[in-house]
């Protein structure tokens, strides 16, 4: 998992297009990236919403937004669609990237447990430095502490 202070590891993964992309591709901004469970679930669209209305003061901070999930891109598109997301969003149906960024683990609800996304967020300088990591964090408090991150 990369620590705050040291190189983002780049990753490739297909946008919600079918696209693929690399983190690397974003050099020269700040990336905020946050991983999510679902798509177009409860917490995951409070999150989503909360970054697309607070999108202006990312772009100010010369910041971009990333989501990444083990959705499919079709229910992604679909989703950036209904809530009207002006960022990308990225599949990791393996969770090998969400593994890789300690995203990926024992989570319970209503008792049981099962592996699944650890919501999280990061926030990536220009020159792909890990500059903050929030792991396990509720939807609002990624929010806040991004957006407080990036100087709002």
């Amino acid at each position: 998992m990369p620590a705050v202070g040291e190189i983002a590891p780049d990753f490739e993964l297909k946008k919600q297009d079918g696209e693929t992309v690399k983190l690397s591709d974003y050099r020269g901004k700040k990336v905020l990236l946050f991983a999510y469970p679902k798509a177009a679930t409860p917490g995951c669209t409070k999150q989503a919403c909360g970054f697309r209305d607070n999108f202006a003061h990312i772009e100010t901070a010369n910041a971009v937004v990333l989501g990444i999930s083990p959705d499919k891109p079709e229910a992604l598109a679909k989703w950036i669609e209904a809530e009207s997301l002006q960022y990308d969003l990225l599949s990791d149906p393996d969770h090998t990237t969400l593994e890789a960024w300690n995203a990926w683990g024992e989570r319970s609800m209503y008792g049981k447990t099962f592996e699944g996304v650890i919501r999280s967020h990061w926030i990536i300088g220009e020159d792909g430095t890990v500059l903050d990591e929030q792991i396990k964090i509720s939807p609002k408090n990624s929010i806040e502490k991004a957006l407080k991150f990036l100087g709002g």
